[in-house]
């Protein structure tokens, strides 16, 4: 895999962490948002450990790229429920759609 293809997932990686813990500190204090928290939680968690993994190159870095894109599959579909509510949520659902493609080219790739 080329470094280039790795260096773009990683900083898709990285954005979307960013996105999803301000996602999270911004939704937590409202009741009906919980499932958001948690995805962005659960996102933001596999974000950091594909980054650590990519950067060390660990040979596990794809089948995590695959968890990772599944991750923010599911954190983009519920921030789009909120999305024309919330700014935080709609740079959150750009940030996972766009780490979800490039970590699944990531993971593909490697294979």
């Amino acid at each position: 895999m080329s470094d280039t293809t790795i260096r773009s997932c990683i900083e898709a990686c990285l954005a979307c962490f960013v996105e999803c813990e301000r996602c999270s500190s911004a939704c937590i204090d409202h009741g009906s948002m919980a499932a958001c928290v948690k995805a962005c939680r659960d996102c933001a968690d596999l974000c950091s450990l594909c980054v650590a993994f990519m950067a060390r190159g660990s040979s596990l870095h794809a089948d995590l790229c695959k968890l990772c894109a599944a991750a923010c599959q599911k954190c983009a579909e519920e921030c789009a429920k909120h999305a024309a509510h919330h700014a935080c949520c709609k740079a959150c659902e750009e940030a996972c759609r766009k780490c979800a493609e490039t970590c699944l080219a990531c993971g593909k790739s490697c294979c």
